[in-house]
């Protein structure tokens, strides 16, 4: 053997002497910090939820199990129209600044005050022995006051017509001959509601006090201009907001709740996605109509996962969620806008019960389903790359030791 091959096998054997402990360190779990990788791994995801990091860490991880669905079941229910509405008031029916109104008043003969019908514009004078008079319409002034003849300036904004009559007869008594009233609303500014978005025709809606409901609206409006099971429905009062699909409203009949003054109705089509990322069958933002889809379906529409690559055991969905809808935040963690605590939700798939939990764990808009890759993808890497680094050394020692 030469000088030169011997310095050289001395210099292979004491690199692979260095490498050893080096790959051991990577193999216990240091590797996932420098090799190319899609995800984090099953063990990252618990090291960043751990206790110990309660300070740091920004995540909840929950086990994805019949609890939990159940649980988060209940909670969705509470997000309903019918939960998460005081049910509106049967409207009796006040007016208000703004409506308009129409007075007539009846007089018995000999009538005092109403009887010199040309007086008085548009009134009109009766048959038999009594008077009409029909004043002409006004609108509530913004102080809630109207102007009656012989009867002065009458608080009506928010009363019943019944209630406004009531009132202008004790007005009336002791100059009208037994006066009787009565009001109309001939113009309704102030009780209706407002329908917007995918509708044939965005429209203001009075409301009588037949207390029209959710449904009435939306026909109202022509109805939806999308297919019924790809539209969600918003109803906005005061400052609750509540969104369901509309084929759910359909089915259960409590959903169509009555409306209450003021609400806005805004009708979507389609806008639900979640985004499948990881070891599955496609990387993409896929949609899902509005009457929803389990984790199950969610799954199967991004391909499954990949045999050569997940984990089974890391199925993760990641998911701004309501702090009361697992009594989650015990520590303080980090939120949006809304409020809402990031949380990740794990499913074990190499437990065939999960199969049936899967089915009623329910993907909600943003969702991001991610499957990790499985920890034997990541040694393959490594020892690809070892090899990689490696073959050319011996290779070369053996080239230099022909010579």
């Amino acid at each position: 053997m030469t000088l030169l091959s011997l310095r050289t096998s001395l210099s292979i054997r004491r690199l692979l002497k260095t490498l050893a402990p080096v790959s051991l360190v990577m193999l216990t779990g240091c590797a996932s910090n420098w090799l190319p990788t899609s995800g984090p791994s099953v063990k990252d995801m618990e090291t960043a939820a751990t206790p110990a990091n309660a300070d740091t860490s920004i995540i909840e991880l929950v086990e994805i199990n019949a609890a939990v669905t159940r649980r988060l079941a209940e909670n969705e229910k509470k997000q309903s129209f019918s939960n998460g509405f005081a049910t509106a008031r049967n409207p009796a029916y006040v007016v208000n600044a703004g409506d308009v109104i129409e007075i007539s008043v009846w007089e018995a003969s000999p009538a005092l005050l109403f009887g010199t019908a040309p007086s008085f514009a548009g009134m009109s004078a009766g048959t038999g022995g009594s008077k009409n008079t029909s004043l002409p319409e006004q609108m509530i002034a913004r102080d809630g006051y109207i102007t009656m003849p012989f009867a002065g300036r009458i608080k009506v904004a928010g009363k019943t017509l019944a209630k406004i009559e009531s009132e202008i007869v004790d007005a009336l008594k002791g100059k009208a001959n037994y006066p009787q009233v009565i009001v109309r609303l001939t113009r309704n500014s102030t009780t209706n509601v407002t329908v917007v978005g995918e509708v044939n025709k965005s429209i203001i809606l009075p409301l009588t006090p037949r207390g029209e409901r959710l449904l009435d609206a939306i026909a109202e409006a022509g109805g939806v201009k999308q297919p019924v099971e790809k539209t969600t429905v918003q109803i906005s009062r005061d400052s609750v907001v509540k969104t369901m699909a509309l084929e759910k409203i359909i089915q259960d009949p409590k959903q169509n709740i009555r409306l209450s003054p003021g609400d806005v109705i805004t009708t979507f089509f389609q806008p639900y996605s979640f985004t499948a990322l990881g070891a599955t069958g496609k990387n993409d933002e896929i949609n899902f109509v509005a009457q929803g889809i389990s984790l199950t379906q969610a799954m199967a529409r991004a391909g499954g996962m990949k045999d050569e690559r997940a984990d089974v055991k890391g199925v993760f969905v990641f998911r701004f969620e309501e702090p009361e809808a697992l009594k989650l935040g015990q520590a303080p963690k980090a939120s949006d806008a809304d409020g809402k605590i990031p949380v990740v939700y794990r499913l074990d798939m190499s437990d065939p019960s999960a199969f049936f939990v899967a089915q009623n764990f329910m993907v909600k808009n943003k969702d991001v389903i991610y499957v990790a890759n499985a920890s034997s993808v990541e040694f393959n890497k490594f020892l690809n790359i070892m090899v990689s680094v490696i073959y050319p050394l011996v290779n070369a020692g053996t080239i230099a030791k022909t010579y």
